[in-house]
């Protein structure tokens, strides 16, 4: 079996180590955390793909060196953040469930009142690493939702699987998902 799926992406290579889900499918685990040249260089190409937008938001952990990476690069000075636990800082929070596919349990997403005033009536764009599933893309247009916000776009490094046939995405390259050998299921 193949222990490594070959990403090249941004004019960079990366090699992610297949992970197994099931017994017959298997995901390559792309994580962005650490590499620094990797998320400047897919910051810069999703911010020539985006629509305009008043401010992002992405869901905690992994979307969050992307998110701050597009911002900074795009001089905007701020991004929120839905977190998976609420914080004693926060007040009038707002929570919505979600079912990620790399996450063993149901996850729920908060945000809380400033969020709520920096959302409300503003061009929200969602931000996030990997879409597969789409179940945390829509927990966090839940979330807009319930502030205000105005769902201008949803940009991500990574199609995976069936996502890549969706055509309310925008992304910089396709993932497959593999099979028990390793080899990739077909899009």
């Amino acid at each position: 079996m193949k222990e490594f799926y070959e990403l090249k992406v941004a004019g960079l290579t990366r090699q992610l180590p297949l992970c197994k889900l099931t017994d017959e499918l298997y995901i390559a685990a792309f994580v962005i955390f650490g590499d620094v040249e990797l998320t400047e260089a897919c910051a810069k190409e999703l911010l020539d793909k985006i629509p305009e937008h008043d401010i992002m938001i992405t869901a905690e952990s992994k979307g969050i060196p992307l998110v701050y990476e597009m911002a900074r690069q795009n001089r905007e000075n701020k991004y929120l953040l839905a977190r998976k636990m609420s914080k004693l800082y926060m007040k009038d929070v707002i929570a919505t469930e979600v079912n990620s596919i790399t996450t063993a349990k149901k996850q729920v997403l908060y945000l809380d009142s400033d969020d709520f005033k920096a959302i409300k009536g503003k061009r929200v764009l969602i931000v996030d690493d990997v879409i597969s599933t789409g179940e945390s893309l829509a927990a966090l247009e839940s979330l807009v939702t319930q502030a205000g916000g105005n769902v201008v776009g949803k940009a991500t490094i990574l199609a995976e699987g069936d996502a890549a046939s969706r055509d309310d995405i925008i992304y910089l390259e396709k993932l497959p998902l593999f099979d028990k050998n390793g080899e990739p299921l077909p899009f």
